[in-house]
């Protein structure tokens, strides 16, 4: 493990560096009036997304289901002369994604970028229980849709077209190093893409859940570390190939491109603070991805800048 430790850390010193290097002019897209939103952001790997997007010179919209804890997130960037706004969100109640998006409509008009950040994980280090399924997989992965079919309507219709940015998970993997999936039909499944509906995603972590309560998901084929977080990761990452599917076929100049990344073993709450990778460097590959210059990358996944397989 030393070797892929001492590649790591190299790699990331390369990222470092690259992310000192001002974009140039022809590569910015976008402006002050650009609008991103980033869920789940008063802290952690969501909050330095809105750091560095605001870094850039966007408009950034930092949101959190504490209304509170959310306010006071934003206030520290505004007075770090950033230009960021907050609204509560919780993207579980319906009811506040409707506000939320009256409010984006009435104030902003549009979107440019969404960046999915929010969720939840339940489980630190080895200990591995499944009784928070339900919470984590309505939050990781339906949570997740309900806020893309809502904001789609919003984005903005510009040549360089808008971008949605999961932030997904290694976990959640199909096949590699880090895959613990052990299901081959939900292997099959989800790799062919051509084929791949949100019905089968749904599906997928539907049979999970109903396994879950049945009590014989040990059996299942599914991932035995973090079981509901890598299935919530994996329905995420798939369903990020359908809507890329679907939205590339909306004409020129209303284009949307949907893509997922991996942040890393990241130092937050979420890992316990048990990570190797600074918040700062987790955040990096989803800002890369959300200012990519106007190229039509789209239904791919990325870590530390590189594309990944799913």
């Amino acid at each position: 493990m030393v070797g892929s430790k001492e590649k790591r850390d190299k790699r990331l010193q390369q990222i470092s560096l690259l992310r000192t290097i001002p974009y140039s002019d022809h590569q910015r897209w976008w402006t002050s009036e650009t609008v991103a939103v980033v869920t789940g952001a008063n802290r952690g790997i969501g909050f330095e997304m809105v750091k560095q997007l605001a870094g850039h010179g966007l408009t950034v919209i930092l949101t959190s289901r504490d209304e509170n804890v959310g306010f006071e997130a934003a206030k520290v960037l505004q007075e770090g002369g950033f230009n960021v706004d907050f609204h509560r969100l919780d993207i579980l109640d319906s009811s506040s994604i409707q506000d939320f998006c009256q409010w984006i409509k009435d104030k902003y008009g549009f979107v440019d970028v969404l960046i999915n950040n929010a969720g939840v994980n339940y489980n630190v280090g080895t200990h591995n229980s499944v009784e928070n399924s339900h919470m984590v997989i309505s939050t990781n992965y339906n949570g997740t849709k309900n806020i893309i079919k809502a904001m789609i309507p919003l984005m903005r219709q510009a040549s360089p077209g808008a971008r949605i940015v999961n932030v997904t998970s290694r976990l959640g993997r199909l096949k590699g190093r880090h895959s613990k999936l052990e299901n081959e039909a939900v292997r099959a499944k989800l790799m062919d893409v051509d084929s791949l509906t949100e019905e089968m995603v749904d599906e997928t972590v539907t049979e999970f859940l109903k396994q879950v309560e049945e009590g014989t998901w040990e059996s299942g084929g599914w991932p035995h570390s973090f079981t509901d977080y890598s299935v919530s990761k994996m329905a995420v990452n798939a369903y990020t190939r359908v809507l890329a599917k679907e939205l590339s076929e909306r004409p020129e100049g209303e284009k949307i491109y949907a893509n997922c990344f991996c942040p890393g073993w990241v130092k937050t709450a979420m890992t316990g603070y048990a990570g190797n990778i600074s918040a700062e460097d987790g955040a990096d590959t989803g800002v890369w991805l959300a200012l990519l210059p106007d190229q039509a990358i789209t239904g791919k996944f990325f870590a530390e800048r590189r594309e990944i397989s799913f």
